[in-house]
């Protein structure tokens, strides 16, 4: 049976030269040639096997990923669709496709703690599991009780503990590992004025970061704790720079954003342009946080 006639069959949205434009928060990136977006959790498991031997990645919410305008011979398999969740006392039970936003609001609305540092963080669970999203000092590696994955390899389903994750600074186990995250467990605590603090950090990130342009979120990992990034970006004189429609940010400099028609040569280059000069006024090679396709 013909392998998209099949996935079709089997639970699975199919479209054909589908721009990554489309699902890419940075609005940029060529068509692919399919993507896919499983229904359920069962059959993003089905999709995941059929696709074994094929070369695929995976989508979330789009939000940490820079990608080129050129075809992509692949198939893209979308999360969006896997946004189950429960609640069982102070954990979140949720599959990977949830929205960190909406995490965010059950925690507010069932006054849980722990996740506040993640309010305003876009994409989904499964991304910020895989990147161990953070912010504000929290990062999920601090909530997460367990994670079921989808061993690739070994075609089965299995449960890893926060120990097993291997968690680091922007990174995980899953980065390294064929390895998808399926689903996990978020262990919070009963917390006061939930609801407040998590406004509190969203009115500050508001502030401070350009929500209200296309970007990939922060584009460099920070080299070590005491280098800021924006700031050593903003002391070069390049805060508001540039190439195309690829502008360094006029209100954080660790953001590029597009201002309209930003291409991804725009921003590659812009991405080379800091990095050169990092490396020759500070020695300290950048390394870029969003994946590139």
């Amino acid at each position: 049976m013909n392998l998209i006639k099949d996935l079709y069959l089997n639970g699975c949205d199919v479209k054909k030269n589908e721009p990554l434009k489309n699902h890419t928060n940075f609005r940029v990136g060529g068509k692919v040639s399919y993507f896919i977006e499983p229904r359920t959790k069962e059959s993003f498991i089905y999709a995941l096997k059929k696709l074994k031997n094929e070369e695929y990645k995976i989508i979330g919410g789009g939000a940490n990923i820079i990608a080129k305008d050129e075809f992509h011979d692949f198939f893209v398999l979308s999360t969006k669709n896997l946004s189950n969740y429960k609640l069982k006392g102070e954990k979140i039970i949720a599959e990977c496709g949830v929205s960190i936003t909406r995490l965010s609001k059950i925690s507010c609305e069932n006054n849980l703690s722990g996740l506040e540092f993640a309010s305003g963080i876009p994409g989904s669970l499964g991304g910020a599991i895989f990147m161990n999203a953070g912010a504000y000092g929290g990062e999920f590696k601090d909530v997460v009780e367990s994670v079921e994955i989808f061993d690739v390899n070994e075609e089965k389903i299995k449960t890893f503990s926060r120990e097993d994750m291997k968690f680091d600074y922007r990174s995980s186990i899953v980065k390294n590992l064929k390895i998808i995250v399926l689903s996990a467990v978020l262990k919070l605590n009963i917390g006061n004025n939930v609801e407040e603090k998590t406004k509190e950090l969203l009115e500050k990130r508001w502030e401070r970061q350009p929500l209200d342009m296309p970007s990939a979120g922060s584009i460099f990992k920070r080299p070590k704790p005491d280098f800021y990034v924006g700031t050593t970006i903003e002391k070069l004189g390049l805060k508001g720079f540039s190439i195309g429609d690829a502008q360094i940010s006029e209100k954080h400099a660790g953001f590029i954003v597009n201002k309209g028609n930003a291409t991804f040569e725009d921003i590659l280059n812009l991405i080379k342009l800091v990095k050169n000069k990092v490396k020759i006024l500070y020695n300290m090679n950048l390394e870029v946080e969003p994946e590139i396709w």
